[in-house]
């Protein structure tokens, strides 16, 4: 019989407690890691928290124009589709199923409504909100296909209808353009008040026929040695503020004679006005038009022009009987005689030398007296060129396609602006302008060389006779353009309105509005009753 070896059941006592230990230890280190992480956890934001803030970040931080922009985005999804049941719209209409219209309409509408309130709120569309709208528009649009509006037929409505919308597009530009021409020739309601005031002030004092009788017969209208300037207008305010402008910015006043040459309309308006106002001791003399014998149609083209009964319908009354008015509208003031009068200062005013031209729009801000001992160098005109600017050069004035102008012009030569500008009287009757003028007028008698205005004449007149100015003389485009440097405006000797939004008119540039009505007189009682009512 065997023995046990000795010692064995000891090393089987000492495993088991060694088990016994490590089990204890692995006890306590999971009740201090559950202690532990339950101590810690308030601390920890829960993470459906952190992935909904990070959400609502997300979202408030949407830019809706890159959404609708995105082709994965639920917004552009329903444009796409809203886009789409439109074109049905129409064309359910056409085929008199006003039901499916209904339907797609009501549709469209809550789409609409969906993605206003995203755009609102700052937040991209969801699918919930989405997918109503989007299952009953594609169920709409499946149906609408269902009635044969396929795309063949979905091409051709829409053709039509976007031909008829150009069409009522055109139509509104041309209505738009006659609005706002006669806008601007349309005198306002306080300046035709002004008119009959100062009118009936005339028929009411006869001392004022008197005092004009010795103002015609006064030497200083042919002295060569004052300042001579001439103003073409028939609006008495203007007229007004171009005087006072200029003698306001002149150290000798006394010394300036301003020709005014008006029409017989405004004709005893203007003379009250400048004869009981005070203007610093200038003198003043004003003229009717209609009391130029040798203006008639026998001399002159344009009288000849105007005459014509085709001609007065085109200009006048928007063209002849059973033509469209919006393809015949045109300013009438471009034919106007008082402002073709520029091309015959030397037949008005006989016995002098040398004057300066102002337009009834421009404020003078400079003195103006050293534009008469300028050298001319032996040219007729002097002005400021405006080719600064590409477009406007001869090319865009004129027709080059004729080559009555293409074998005579130079399309890129430089165009200059009327407004202010010296006259060398001698050399223009040495050159024969106002029978150029004339010739060209009677070329362009079907209109085949330019349209209309006194421009495009006028650079064909003066063609190699021009002096071109320092620009800060004349600087134009305060009744069009936004933009002009207020610098360039501060060393302006001389501002021009020229455009459609004229100082004195409601839709005048505000921003310039001031540079003008500063040489007004508002306290005077007529302008006051006038603007009042």
């Amino acid at each position: 019989m065997r023995r046990r070896a000795p010692g064995r059941p000891s090393r089987k006592r000492f495993s088991d407690w060694i088990w016994w230990l490590l089990g204890f230890f692995l006890f306590i280190g999971l009740v201090l890691f559950i202690v532990h992480h339950r101590h810690e956890s308030p601390f920890e934001p829960p993470v459906k928290d952190m992935s909904t803030e990070f959400e609502d970040a997300n979202q408030e931080s949407v830019n809706f124009t890159q959404e609708l922009m995105s082709s994965t985005s639920f917004a552009r999804q329903l444009i796409d589709q809203m886009t789409l049941a439109k074109a049905y719209v129409i064309i359910a209409k056409d085929r008199s199923n006003a039901q499916l219209a209904w339907e797609l309409s009501s549709q469209i509408r809550k789409c609409q409504r969906l993605l206003s309130q995203a755009a609102v709120r700052g937040k991209s569309v969801t699918l919930e909100e989405a997918h109503p709208v989007v299952s009953h528009l594609s169920e709409l649009i499946y149906k609408a296909r269902d009635y044969h509006y396929d795309i063949s037929t979905t091409i051709v409505t829409l053709k039509k209808h976007s031909q008829a919308l150009e069409e009522r597009a055109i139509a509104a530009t041309v209505q738009s353009a006659e609005f706002g021409q006669l806008a601007v020739e349309a005198m306002p309601k306080y300046l035709h008040c002004l008119n009959i005031k100062l009118t009936m002030d005339w028929f009411e004092d006869p001392k004022l026929e008197k005092l004009a009788e010795e103002h015609r017969t006064s030497l200083r209208l042919a002295d060569i040695n004052l300042y001579h300037f001439c103003i073409f207008s028939d609006n008495v305010l203007a007229t007004s503020v171009v005087i006072n402008s200029t003698i306001s910015n002149c150290d000798h006043p006394q010394q300036l004679m301003f020709h005014v040459v008006t029409d017989a309309v405004n004709y005893h308006a203007m003379k009250t006005w400048f004869m009981r106002n005070n203007f610093q001791g200038c003198t003043i003399d004003i003229q009717n038009i209609n009391e130029f014998s040798w203006m008639n149609a026998s001399y002159s083209p344009m009288v000849k022009h105007l005459l014509n009964e085709e001609t007065r319908a085109h200009y006048f009354n928007g063209g002849a009987a059973g033509e469209n008015r919006g393809t015949k509208f045109r300013n009438s003031k471009s034919v106007s005689l008082l402002n073709h009068l520029r091309f015959y200062i030397p037949e008005v005013y006989p016995y002098l030398e040398k004057v300066v031209f102002l337009d009834d729009d421009v404020v003078v801000q400079k003195d103006l007296t050293p534009l008469f001992s300028l050298d001319l160098h032996r040219n007729v005109i002097g002005a400021v060129e405006t080719c600064l600017e590409a477009f406007h050069r001869f090319y865009k004035y004129l027709n080059f396609t004729n080559p009555l102008i293409s074998s005579k012009f130079d399309p890129q030569a430089c165009g200059w602006a009327f407004g202010v500008n010296v006259f060398d009287l001698a050399a223009w009757k040495k050159a024969n302008v106002t029978g150029r003028y004339h010739y060209w007028q009677e070329q362009n008698s079907e209109q085949l060389l330019w349209k209309t205005g006194t421009l495009s004449p006028g650079l064909l007149a003066f063609y190699g006779l021009m002096e071109p100015l320092d620009r800060r003389w004349h600087v134009l485009g305060l009744g069009y353009d936004m933009d002009v440097d207020d610098r360039l405006i501060d060393s302006a000797a001389v501002v021009h309105f020229n455009g459609n939004m004229k100082p004195w008119q409601k839709l005048a540039i505000s921003r310039y509005k001031h540079v003008w009505q500063q040489y007004i007189n508002l306290s005077h009682p007529h302008l006051q009753e006038c603007i009042m009512h």
